[in-house]
């Protein structure tokens, strides 16, 4: 076909028609499009703006300054002098410091099995079908919700003292060593007896870990003749290990920082001889009381990397005996 007949040719760089209107509709839906996620990016800061003003005026903030403090002599007053690590030092040098990470130790390594196997026995109880279930659960519970008021402190205080029902009680089958609390070898034992009574919180977790194991599992090991001990060891303890290490996490953390109980059970004295000088109590006085407020921020910071080094060692432990399903463990 000759040139003539095939019509003009489009040059090769000549848009095509209506190119350039559909290309205007792309570019206004670009930008328009960028508008509208920069408005919804602006929607979600807006309403995550209240936490994230109390993320750093009520958390980091404060915690960085306390940082800062660590390495300074300030006592409320006067302006904070830079003295770098001797609050360090002295606190390592301090013997009541020693005395007081021996008390938490303690209380930690005593009162937090015991309360997690509390948690455990009552809701094996509560698991099965009965009636009044409902009423036991709750009954249960509730020591959680009023055990950390000073008002039960007080009422602990009194049970344990000398002359009170727990020494006349003791006292029947021959042991006469006088109340707890006035016994500095038995007072730390008051704290783990209400740390044992408040099992509530651990308890429903348990309960809520022991509904999800499927009953075939038991089905299948009464067949092979395994017996309740057999069965709770090889079928129960593993299927549950992940509720256990996620109660024990828990607890393990806020075992560390009791501070009310002792306080109360102690009447502010943290005695007889230190017996009941929890860390954290001795950071309240060492800063609210002597108004070493670089040193108690120096003990602070030592607290929390001491709980991260225990969770970090929790966390390492759990691969050799959490057993997660669908794991090859």
């Amino acid at each position: 076909m000759s040139d003539a007949t095939a019509g003009p040719r489009k040059r090769p760089g000549s848009p095509r028609k209506g190119a350039g209107k559909g290309a205007g509709k792309g570019a206004g839906k670009g930008v328009s499009g960028r508008r509208l996620g920069r408005r919804e990016n602006l929607a979600g800061y807006l309403f995550l703006s209240p936490w994230l003003a109390g993320l750093v005026l009520l958390t980091a903030g404060p915690a960085l300054a306390s940082l800062y403090l660590s390495f300074t002599d300030y006592n409320l007053f006067d302006s904070p002098q830079w003295i770098g690590l001797d609050n360090f030092s002295d606190m390592f040098a301090d013997p009541r410091w020693r005395k007081s990470v021996e008390v938490t130790l303690q209380y930690v390594a005593i009162g937090t099995p015991l309360k997690l196997l509390a948690a455990l026995g009552a809701a094996l109880l509560l698991s099965s079908r009965r009636r009044g279930q409902a009423f036991y659960r709750a009954a249960f519970y509730a020591p959680s919700l009023v055990g950390a008021s000073v008002s039960i402190a007080i009422v602990w205080r009194a049970i344990f003292s000398d002359d009170a029902i727990v020494d006349r009680t003791q006292r029947l089958f021959g042991v006469d060593i006088g109340g707890w609390v006035g016994n500095p070898d038995t007072s730390i034992y008051v704290l783990v007896a209400l740390t044992m009574w408040q099992f509530g919180a651990p308890m429903v977790i348990f309960l809520a870990g022991l509904h999800q194991i499927p009953r075939e599992l038991y089905e299948a090991a009464e067949v092979d003749g395994a017996g309740p001990w057999r069965r709770f060891v090889s079928v129960t303890l593993p299927m549950l290990s992940p509720v256990v290490f996620f109660n024990l996490l828990l607890e393990t953390i806020h075992s560390f920082q009791v501070f009310a109980s002792a306080l109360v059970v102690s009447n502010g004295r943290w005695g007889p001889a230190d017996s009941l000088l929890v860390y954290t109590g001795y950071l309240y006085e060492q800063g609210f009381v002597n108004l070493r407020m670089g040193y108690a921020s120096a003990m602070a910071w030592t607290l929390l990397l001491s709980v991260g080094l225990v969770t970090a060692v929790l966390f390492w432990s759990q691969k050799k005996w959490v057993h997660y399903e669908g794991s090859e463990r």
